[in-house]
Protein backbone atom coordinates (compact mmCIF):
# COMPACT_ATOMS: atom_id res chain seq x y z
CA UNK A 1 0.00 0.00 0.00
CA UNK A 2 1.09 3.37 -0.91
CA UNK A 3 0.05 6.57 0.91
CA UNK A 4 0.61 10.56 0.00
CA UNK A 5 -0.55 13.40 2.35
CA UNK A 6 -1.31 16.79 1.15
CA UNK A 7 2.14 17.78 1.81
CA UNK A 8 3.81 15.06 -0.01
CA UNK A 9 1.70 16.36 -2.73
CA UNK A 10 2.64 20.06 -2.28
CA UNK A 11 6.22 18.86 -2.41
CA UNK A 12 5.74 16.62 -5.91
CA UNK A 13 4.88 19.55 -7.51
CA UNK A 14 7.70 22.12 -5.96
CA UNK A 15 10.38 19.32 -6.85
CA UNK A 16 8.81 18.48 -10.68
CA UNK A 17 7.62 22.09 -11.42
CA UNK A 18 10.45 22.19 -13.76
CA UNK A 19 8.87 19.84 -16.23
CA UNK A 20 6.13 21.85 -17.10
CA UNK A 21 6.33 24.38 -19.80
CA UNK A 22 6.84 28.25 -19.35
CA UNK A 23 4.77 29.27 -22.08
CA UNK A 24 1.43 27.79 -20.63
CA UNK A 25 -1.24 30.47 -20.35
CA UNK A 26 -4.23 29.06 -18.13
CA UNK A 27 -4.08 25.68 -15.82
CA UNK A 28 -7.34 23.89 -15.73
CA UNK A 29 -8.26 21.46 -13.12
CA UNK A 30 -10.08 18.25 -13.05
CA UNK A 31 -12.94 18.35 -10.45
CA UNK A 32 -12.77 17.64 -8.05
CA UNK A 33 -9.24 15.72 -7.06
CA UNK A 34 -7.96 17.79 -9.75
CA UNK A 35 -8.66 21.34 -8.56
CA UNK A 36 -6.07 21.47 -5.79
CA UNK A 37 -3.02 20.21 -7.75
CA UNK A 38 -3.83 22.69 -10.71
CA UNK A 39 -4.31 25.58 -7.88
CA UNK A 40 -1.03 25.58 -6.53
CA UNK A 41 0.67 24.81 -10.03
CA UNK A 42 -0.98 27.76 -11.36
CA UNK A 43 0.20 30.00 -7.65
CA UNK A 44 3.62 28.76 -8.48
CA UNK A 45 3.80 29.92 -12.10
CA UNK A 46 1.72 32.71 -11.92
CA UNK A 47 -1.47 32.02 -14.05
CA UNK A 48 -4.75 31.95 -14.10
CA UNK A 49 -6.90 28.48 -13.40
CA UNK A 50 -10.07 27.41 -13.47
CA UNK A 51 -11.75 23.90 -13.76
CA UNK A 52 -13.26 21.97 -17.06
CA UNK A 53 -16.68 23.42 -16.45
CA UNK A 54 -15.88 27.24 -15.77
CA UNK A 55 -13.28 27.02 -19.29
CA UNK A 56 -16.24 25.39 -20.97
CA UNK A 57 -18.27 28.50 -20.01
CA UNK A 58 -15.83 31.05 -20.84
CA UNK A 59 -15.14 31.59 -17.11
CA UNK A 60 -11.53 31.74 -15.54
CA UNK A 61 -9.74 32.55 -11.77
CA UNK A 62 -6.94 35.05 -11.58
CA UNK A 63 -5.68 37.62 -8.99
CA UNK A 64 -7.59 40.03 -8.52
CA UNK A 65 -11.42 38.68 -10.16
CA UNK A 66 -12.92 35.84 -8.91
CA UNK A 67 -14.44 35.11 -12.16
CA UNK A 68 -14.35 36.79 -15.42
CA UNK A 69 -15.30 35.94 -18.96
CA UNK A 70 -11.95 35.54 -21.01
CA UNK A 71 -10.71 35.96 -24.68
CA UNK A 72 -9.75 32.77 -26.25
CA UNK A 73 -6.89 34.68 -27.89
CA UNK A 74 -5.49 35.60 -24.86
CA UNK A 75 -5.38 32.14 -23.92
CA UNK A 76 -4.04 29.69 -26.33
CA UNK A 77 -1.66 26.67 -24.35
CA UNK A 78 -3.89 24.89 -21.98
CA UNK A 79 -2.19 22.50 -19.28
CA UNK A 80 -5.02 20.51 -17.77
CA UNK A 81 -4.56 18.72 -14.08
CA UNK A 82 -5.46 16.03 -11.96
CA UNK A 83 -3.96 14.45 -9.30
CA UNK A 84 -4.19 10.81 -10.26
CA UNK A 85 -3.88 8.31 -13.24
CA UNK A 86 -4.71 4.88 -12.33
CA UNK A 87 -8.09 3.59 -14.94
CA UNK A 88 -7.68 5.94 -16.93
CA UNK A 89 -11.52 6.74 -17.23
CA UNK A 90 -10.98 9.90 -16.11
CA UNK A 91 -9.03 11.48 -17.89
CA UNK A 92 -10.25 9.89 -21.10
CA UNK A 93 -14.09 11.80 -20.27
CA UNK A 94 -11.92 15.34 -19.58
CA UNK A 95 -10.30 14.59 -23.40
CA UNK A 96 -13.80 14.06 -24.79
CA UNK A 97 -15.08 17.21 -22.84
CA UNK A 98 -12.44 19.34 -24.62
CA UNK A 99 -12.22 17.22 -28.02
CA UNK A 100 -14.00 19.98 -29.53
CA UNK A 101 -11.39 22.90 -28.14
CA UNK A 102 -8.53 21.43 -29.66
CA UNK A 103 -8.48 23.11 -32.68
CA UNK A 104 -8.95 26.21 -30.94
CA UNK A 105 -5.97 25.61 -28.06
CA UNK A 106 -2.91 23.81 -27.71
CA UNK A 107 -4.13 21.59 -24.41
CA UNK A 108 -1.70 19.74 -22.73
CA UNK A 109 -2.38 17.21 -19.44
CA UNK A 110 -0.42 16.67 -16.26
CA UNK A 111 -1.04 14.71 -13.67
CA UNK A 112 1.36 14.09 -10.27
CA UNK A 113 0.53 10.15 -9.83
CA UNK A 114 0.74 7.75 -11.92
CA UNK A 115 0.99 4.01 -12.67
CA UNK A 116 3.61 3.34 -14.97
CA UNK A 117 1.72 1.31 -17.66
CA UNK A 118 -0.79 4.90 -17.87
CA UNK A 119 2.28 7.05 -17.85
CA UNK A 120 1.53 7.49 -21.85
CA UNK A 121 -1.16 9.04 -21.58
CA UNK A 122 -0.11 12.65 -20.02
CA UNK A 123 2.24 14.87 -21.20
CA UNK A 124 3.39 15.45 -17.92
CA UNK A 125 3.47 12.44 -15.11
CA UNK A 126 5.31 13.83 -12.03
CA UNK A 127 5.60 11.10 -9.94
CA UNK A 128 4.88 7.10 -9.57
CA UNK A 129 3.28 5.48 -7.51
CA UNK A 130 1.93 2.42 -8.07
CA UNK A 131 -1.48 0.72 -6.42
CA UNK A 132 -3.42 0.22 -4.13
CA UNK A 133 -2.49 3.89 -2.82
CA UNK A 134 -4.67 6.07 -0.34
CA UNK A 135 -3.86 10.41 -0.52
CA UNK A 136 -5.12 12.11 2.08
CA UNK A 137 -7.63 13.88 0.71
CA UNK A 138 -9.58 11.54 -0.40
CA UNK A 139 -9.57 8.86 2.29
CA UNK A 140 -12.61 8.96 3.29
CA UNK A 141 -14.05 8.00 -0.44
CA UNK A 142 -12.06 5.54 -1.02
CA UNK A 143 -14.31 2.83 -2.56
CA UNK A 144 -12.06 -0.04 -0.55
CA UNK A 145 -13.20 1.43 2.80
CA UNK A 146 -15.83 -1.54 2.77
CA UNK A 147 -12.09 -3.10 3.75
CA UNK A 148 -11.19 -0.84 6.49
CA UNK A 149 -12.13 -0.85 10.50
CA UNK A 150 -12.97 2.61 11.66
CA UNK A 151 -12.61 3.98 15.34
CA UNK A 152 -15.00 6.38 16.05
CA UNK A 153 -13.64 9.17 19.10
CA UNK A 154 -11.24 11.08 17.41
CA UNK A 155 -12.40 9.39 13.79
CA UNK A 156 -16.13 9.81 13.28
CA UNK A 157 -16.89 12.48 16.01
CA UNK A 158 -14.94 14.57 18.38
CA UNK A 159 -13.53 12.65 21.54
CA UNK A 160 -15.56 13.18 25.15
CA UNK A 161 -13.78 15.66 27.17
CA UNK A 162 -12.90 15.04 30.31
CA UNK A 163 -16.22 16.50 32.04
CA UNK A 164 -18.17 14.60 29.33
CA UNK A 165 -17.07 11.37 29.96
CA UNK A 166 -18.17 10.61 33.34
CA UNK A 167 -19.50 7.16 32.22
CA UNK A 168 -23.32 8.31 32.93
CA UNK A 169 -25.87 10.91 32.14
CA UNK A 170 -23.45 13.76 30.66
CA UNK A 171 -21.74 10.68 28.80
CA UNK A 172 -25.05 10.06 27.33
CA UNK A 173 -25.69 13.14 25.91
CA UNK A 174 -22.24 13.29 24.72
CA UNK A 175 -22.95 10.05 22.96
CA UNK A 176 -26.45 11.67 21.05
CA UNK A 177 -25.34 14.90 20.45
CA UNK A 178 -21.77 14.42 19.86
CA UNK A 179 -20.02 16.84 16.80
CA UNK A 180 -18.80 14.96 13.97
CA UNK A 181 -15.96 14.66 12.36
CA UNK A 182 -14.69 12.74 9.78
CA UNK A 183 -17.84 11.01 7.97
CA UNK A 184 -16.73 8.79 4.94
CA UNK A 185 -18.30 8.99 1.75
CA UNK A 186 -18.33 5.26 1.37
CA UNK A 187 -19.57 2.09 3.26
CA UNK A 188 -17.06 1.03 6.03
CA UNK A 189 -16.76 -2.56 6.81
CA UNK A 190 -16.71 -2.56 10.82
CA UNK A 191 -16.46 0.24 13.20
CA UNK A 192 -14.39 -0.93 16.15
CA UNK A 193 -14.45 1.01 19.30
CA UNK A 194 -13.64 1.62 22.99
CA UNK A 195 -16.91 2.75 24.02
CA UNK A 196 -18.72 -0.02 26.36
CA UNK A 197 -21.32 -2.23 25.00
CA UNK A 198 -24.22 -0.76 27.45
CA UNK A 199 -23.97 2.19 25.24
CA UNK A 200 -24.45 0.35 21.65
CA UNK A 201 -28.53 1.73 21.42
CA UNK A 202 -26.89 5.67 21.72
CA UNK A 203 -23.73 4.78 19.45
CA UNK A 204 -25.80 3.19 16.93
CA UNK A 205 -28.81 6.05 16.64
CA UNK A 206 -25.53 8.65 16.11
CA UNK A 207 -24.08 6.38 13.66
CA UNK A 208 -27.67 6.36 11.81
CA UNK A 209 -28.54 9.82 12.09
CA UNK A 210 -24.80 11.35 10.69
CA UNK A 211 -25.33 9.06 7.39
CA UNK A 212 -22.47 6.58 8.24
CA UNK A 213 -22.43 3.37 6.18
CA UNK A 214 -21.05 -0.06 7.99
CA UNK A 215 -21.37 -3.67 8.29
CA UNK A 216 -20.49 -4.19 11.47
CA UNK A 217 -19.89 -2.64 15.33
CA UNK A 218 -17.46 -4.04 17.63
CA UNK A 219 -17.51 -2.27 21.50
CA UNK A 220 -16.00 -3.45 24.57
CA UNK A 221 -18.09 -5.86 26.66
CA UNK A 222 -17.31 -4.77 29.70
CA UNK A 223 -19.07 -3.29 32.91
CA UNK A 224 -18.25 0.46 33.09
CA UNK A 225 -15.68 2.43 32.44
CA UNK A 226 -13.56 1.91 35.24
CA UNK A 227 -12.96 -1.62 34.36
CA UNK A 228 -12.21 -0.49 31.15
CA UNK A 229 -9.42 1.55 32.29
CA UNK A 230 -7.93 -0.98 34.94
CA UNK A 231 -8.22 -3.12 31.44
CA UNK A 232 -6.22 -0.39 29.71
CA UNK A 233 -6.45 -2.60 26.59
CA UNK A 234 -7.84 -0.45 23.85
CA UNK A 235 -5.39 -1.40 21.20
CA UNK A 236 -5.38 -4.91 21.74
CA UNK A 237 -9.28 -5.09 21.59
CA UNK A 238 -8.90 -3.31 17.73
CA UNK A 239 -6.41 -5.33 16.49
CA UNK A 240 -8.32 -8.18 17.78
CA UNK A 241 -11.00 -7.56 15.42
CA UNK A 242 -8.39 -5.92 12.76
CA UNK A 243 -6.27 -8.94 12.73
CA UNK A 244 -8.76 -11.58 12.73
CA UNK A 245 -10.68 -10.35 9.14
CA UNK A 246 -9.71 -9.57 5.72
CA UNK A 247 -9.57 -5.90 6.80
CA UNK A 248 -6.75 -3.95 5.04
CA UNK A 249 -6.46 -0.68 7.07
CA UNK A 250 -7.29 0.64 10.29
CA UNK A 251 -8.39 4.06 10.72
CA UNK A 252 -7.70 5.13 14.67
CA UNK A 253 -7.34 8.79 16.26
CA UNK A 254 -4.66 8.63 18.62
CA UNK A 255 -0.91 7.97 17.60
CA UNK A 256 0.36 5.68 20.59
CA UNK A 257 -2.46 3.56 19.80
CA UNK A 258 -1.93 3.53 16.48
CA UNK A 259 1.63 2.80 16.44
CA UNK A 260 0.30 -0.38 18.81
CA UNK A 261 -2.14 -1.76 16.60
CA UNK A 262 0.02 -2.02 13.43
CA UNK A 263 2.28 -3.45 16.02
CA UNK A 264 0.03 -6.28 16.76
CA UNK A 265 -1.04 -6.94 13.69
CA UNK A 266 1.90 -6.00 11.66
CA UNK A 267 -0.77 -4.00 8.99
CA UNK A 268 -1.15 -0.42 8.18
CA UNK A 269 -3.13 1.83 10.41
CA UNK A 270 -4.51 5.67 9.47
CA UNK A 271 -4.05 7.91 12.30
CA UNK A 272 -6.03 11.32 12.16
CA UNK A 273 -3.92 12.51 14.78
CA UNK A 274 -0.92 13.25 12.36
CA UNK A 275 -2.78 12.35 8.90
CA UNK A 276 -0.02 9.71 8.34
CA UNK A 277 -0.71 5.82 7.82
CA UNK A 278 2.02 3.70 10.13
CA UNK A 279 3.24 0.81 8.10
CA UNK A 280 5.49 -2.08 9.69
CA UNK A 281 9.02 -1.14 8.46
CA UNK A 282 8.11 2.99 9.31
CA UNK A 283 7.25 2.87 12.53
CA UNK A 284 7.62 6.08 14.53
CA UNK A 285 8.06 8.11 17.70
CA UNK A 286 6.83 11.55 19.11
CA UNK A 287 9.75 13.49 20.40
CA UNK A 288 8.39 15.87 22.88
CA UNK A 289 11.33 18.11 22.81
CA UNK A 290 11.03 19.32 18.91
CA UNK A 291 7.30 18.22 18.75
CA UNK A 292 7.48 15.78 15.55
CA UNK A 293 6.80 12.25 15.11
CA UNK A 294 10.50 10.97 14.30
CA UNK A 295 11.22 8.04 12.38
CA UNK A 296 12.67 4.75 14.15
CA UNK A 297 16.12 5.21 12.80
CA UNK A 298 16.09 8.45 13.90
CA UNK A 299 14.98 7.14 17.19
CA UNK A 300 18.40 5.26 17.75
CA UNK A 301 20.26 8.23 16.49
CA UNK A 302 18.76 10.75 19.49
CA UNK A 303 19.56 7.53 21.94
CA UNK A 304 23.21 7.23 20.60
CA UNK A 305 23.79 10.85 20.74
CA UNK A 306 22.38 11.23 24.01
CA UNK A 307 25.01 8.44 25.47
CA UNK A 308 27.69 9.40 23.28
CA UNK A 309 27.17 13.42 25.17
CA UNK A 310 26.90 11.82 28.27
CA UNK A 311 30.38 9.62 27.97
CA UNK A 312 32.09 12.73 26.56
CA UNK A 313 30.68 14.71 29.47
CA UNK A 314 31.72 11.94 31.98
CA UNK A 315 35.29 11.87 30.40
CA UNK A 316 35.27 15.21 30.68
CA UNK A 317 35.07 15.56 34.54
CA UNK A 318 37.61 13.07 34.82
CA UNK A 319 39.98 13.65 32.36
CA UNK A 320 39.75 17.21 31.49
CA UNK A 321 42.89 18.16 29.73
CA UNK A 322 42.20 15.18 27.90
CA UNK A 323 39.10 16.03 25.82
CA UNK A 324 40.27 19.73 25.56
CA UNK A 325 42.77 17.96 23.45
CA UNK A 326 40.88 16.44 21.43
CA UNK A 327 38.11 18.93 20.50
Amino acid sequence: MNYRSINDLNNTILRQLHLIPRDIDLVVGIPRSGMMPANLISLYLNLPYTDIHSFLNGYIYKSGARRQFFNSSDYKKILVVDDSIASGSALKESKKELKHLESEFDIKYCVIYYTPEKQHLVDFPLEQVAIPRYFQWNIFNHTTLEKACFDIDGVLCVDPSNDQNDDGEKYITFLKNASPLYIPGAKIGTIVTSRLEKYRKETEAWLKANGVAYDKLVMLDLPDMKTRQKANNHAGHKSKEYQSNFYNLFVESDLGQAIEINRLTKKPVFCTENFQIIFESESVIYNIKSGKYLPLLRRFALKLRKVLRKLITSLNEKNPEIISNTK
